[in-house]
């Protein structure tokens, strides 16, 4: 029934007369893995909201090349950083036009009131938009950007200087991420004026290629094309999310051409799809993280000893064999090999039972205990089925005399509770918004996460803290990798999560489809899409 309701709503989405028809590029359907959260990714971190809004909807000030680099010019054309670092001003784009949609019609074109009121949102409590959607902006909070900024003031309509408490060498690739998306101050206006302000988050208005029409919760997602744009034309008319949380729907969707883009395909239906001539398979490296939390303030989990005999009792090569089927690269850090600031850990946890059960004993659980692990209900870059890796995990565990009940929800009432830090333990992980290893570590393991809410290891570490502050108060490489070693070196002695893998992306899509755009870090980009 499901099936056949969503093909009335994609008739009607991609009606179009034959003539359009033969034209092509009316319409793409891009079957998804979960509901966004939100559609402003400044108050939430989940990829696969990341994935349908930032890039579709929004632009940030600045980009970074996914080849080189290097920062790019977006809505800002450049940027100068004053002798101490404190200061940067950006000069910004002039003639660039906010989404004219159903609910908004803008009368002027974005200038520095929007970068202003974007960014006083996130940390001046009298900025009347701050305590909407709670006040939380995880992102911004957990790497302490919240906290730096000391003011954002208009040079003119065209300038605009972000002054900032002490200089922080990953300013810029933070500025750089999906979550730094720019926002209509006249927008915010017009909702402040109608006591309206929650749907700032609800109903989007930004710069980006295309522009919202509809939420239709469990069943899609409808944008339509920006007729403005400012980089280039937008080929595609319509872009459509289905979301289908499972993989072999979205795989069966492809196949029978009711989607375009299929999402996260399992390693076990690749051959299937490759046989195909009407379909092409990705595999795309990408800066992520697959990794086991314990919940460092619920006993047991508090004691390290328990900790690493749980890392020691579990057979990562099955669970690399059974889950990832080659197409990821086992962990030895929690950052991944192609980052700058990688390190392999000569202490790495290894299987071994025996080691596990001697440990368990030394810290009072010869009888072993009962635990929790809470499964992600979607696969993701880093976790493509964390339901099978739990079982895995359950039957090594049950040979040391530890009880596992595993514990689901839908996507995002686990991503909700998982902030209430109520579980024992999780297995989730992490998809770099920039190749700045800061990100990493901040957003999942600084304190300032564990308020957040964004910590699944709940673990405050002031030492872990200070270095990371330490790798961003200088702009010399070399001292930052030193910096970086030793967080590093501190995760793997403590253990507040263990690190599994590193994952492939992987995508499907027919053969009509060009112009999808996955960087190794951030969401996808489907400004430059097309279908033939």
């Amino acid at each position: 029934m499901r099936t056949l309701s969503m093909l009335c709503v994609l008739f009607t989405l991609l009606a179009c007369s034959p003539a359009e028809r033969k034209a092509g590029n009316l319409g793409l359907v891009y079957c998804a893995e979960a509901n966004p959260a939100s559609f402003n990714p400044q108050i939430t971190t989940t990829g696969s909201t990341v994935d349908l809004i930032s890039a579709q909807l929004y632009n940030r000030l600045l980009s970074i090349d996914p080849v080189s680099g290097e920062f790019k010019p977006e809505l800002a054309t450049s940027w100068q950083t004053s002798d101490d670092g404190k200061k940067i001003t950006f000069t910004l784009r002039k003639d660039v036009l906010f989404h004219n949609t159903d609910y908004f019609t803008p009368t002027r074109a974005f200038n520095a009131d929007d970068v202003i009121f974007t960014f006083t949102r996130l940390f001046d409590v009298y900025n009347p938009f701050h305590f909407v959607s709670e006040g939380n902006y995880p992102y911004f909070q957990s790497t302490g950007l919240d906290q730096l900024f000391r003011s954002v003031e208009k040079v003119d309509d065209y300038q605009v200087t972000f002054e900032l408490f002490n200089a922080d060498s990953s300013f810029l690739s933070n500025m750089a991420t999906d979550f730094a998306v720019i926002l209509s101050e006249e927008y915010a206006q017009k909702l402040l004026n109608n006591d309206n302000l929650e749907q700032i988050d609800v109903k989007p208005v930004g710069t980006g290629p295309y522009q919202f029409k509809q939420f239709q919760r469990d069943v899609m997602v409808r944008y339509y094309r920006n007729e403005n744009y400012w980089q280039h034309p937008v080929a595609l008319k319509q872009l459509v999310f289905d979301i289908t949380p499972d993989s072999n729907t979205r795989i069966a969707k492809l196949l029978t051409k009711e989607c375009d883009i299929a999402a996260y395909p399992s390693n076990a239906q690749i051959p299937v799809l490759e046989a195909r001539e009407d379909l092409e398979v990705e595999m795309l490296a990408n800066l992520n993280v697959g990794y086991w939390a314990f919940n460092t303030q619920k006993p047991p989990f508090d004691n390290v000893a328990v900790r690493r005999a749980l890392a020691h009792a579990i057979d990562r090569n099955k669970i690399m064999q059974a889950v990832y089927f080659g197409n990821a690269t086992a962990a030895h850090s929690i950052l991944p090999p192609d980052s700058w600031a990688y390190q392999a850990q000569p202490n790495f946890p290894t299987y071994n039972p025996v080691l596990a059960k001697t440990l368990l004993e030394q810290a009072g659980f010869e009888d072993g205990f009962t635990m929790n692990i809470w499964a992600m209900p979607v696969s993701r870059i880093y976790n493509p089925n964390a339901r099978k890796m739990a079982k895995l995990i359950q039957s090594d565990l049950k040979k040391v005399g530890i009880t596992v009940n595993i514990i689901e929800y839908e996507w995002n009432t686990f991503l909700d509770k998982l902030t209430l830090h109520q579980h024992d333990s999780v297995l989730i992980g992490w998809a770099a918004d920039s190749p700045d290893p800061v990100n990493f570590l901040s957003p999942i393991l600084s304190c300032a996460a564990v308020f957040s809410g964004k910590n699944p290891s709940n673990w405050c570490n002031s030492e872990f803290d200070l270095v990371l502050t330490q790798a961003i108060d200088t702009n010399s490489i070399e001292q930052r990798k030193e910096h970086y070693y030793t967080a590093q070196q501190m995760i793997s002695q403590q253990l507040p999560l263990l690190p599994i893998a590193h994952g492939l992306r992987l995508q499907a899509k027919s053969n009509q489809v060009s112009g999808i755009n996955i960087p190794p870090f951030g969401g996808v980009q489907l400004a430059n899409a097309r279908k033939e």
